[in-house]
């Protein structure tokens, strides 16, 4: 089959474009506003763009409390989003009134970070202390301007909880991430295979 997107006319039930670009990982994103005020919410349109220096992004469709939060303090934290975390996430992504804690929504304790001011998730497998260095509106290829937000920022910190370093790496299998894949699916990282890159 094929569809163009102008008209999304693909003749099934679902739009299937989020399926195929997956699994995408979750940026469990926390942030505070100028006032003090602290948003914890999930993101699939998440990843890394940069190693030297760090370099992640989320997507955010609307300019909703953690985009909002984040320009006013230039500050946020990645949250790993794991296995036995998953209902908690996903608590974390019901439609608050601004300002509501959902941290205290999904039964979730914050800890303080190292050197920024959002706090991370207690109990997080790991942690991503960014600044922020851009928030972009996207456009489509005619240039018009979309409700759509992307967030950079500069990891400036990273927390792994010790008890997932196993012989000098992460060991991403104990801590079971899970990402998102279309619809209701999710799938979680508990195998993995290697593959050596050519000279």
């Amino acid at each position: 089959m094929f569809y163009d997107t102008v008209n999304y006319a693909h003749g099934l039930p679902h739009d299937p474009l989020k399926a195929i670009i997956a699994p995408r990982p979750i940026g469990w994103i926390s942030a505070v506003s100028a006032s003090g005020q602290v948003n914890l919410s999930p993101y699939s349109f998440f990843n890394a763009f940069s190693t030297r220096p760090p370099i992640v992004g989320f997507s955010s469709e609307g300019f909703k409390d953690a985009v909002a939060f984040i320009s006013e303090t230039r500050e946020f934290v990645c949250n790993l989003a794991t296995w036995d975390l998953r209902d908690a996430m996903n608590a974390t992504s019901a439609t608050l009134p601004r300002g509501q804690s959902e941290f205290d929504h999904a039964g979730l304790e914050q800890e303080p970070s190292s050197i920024v001011k959002p706090p991370r998730v207690k109990g997080v497998a790991a942690a991503l202390e960014c600044r922020l260095t851009d928030i972009q509106q996207l456009k489509t290829s005619t240039g018009e301007q979309l409700e759509r937000y992307l967030v950079l920022g500069h990891v400036v910190g990273v927390y792994i909880d010790e008890r997932f370093i196993k012989d000098g790496r992460f060991d991403i299998t104990a801590a079971k991430p899970i990402a998102r894949c279309g619809y209701h699916d999710y799938a979680v990282v508990n195998e993995v295979f290697s593959i050596v890159r050519p000279s």
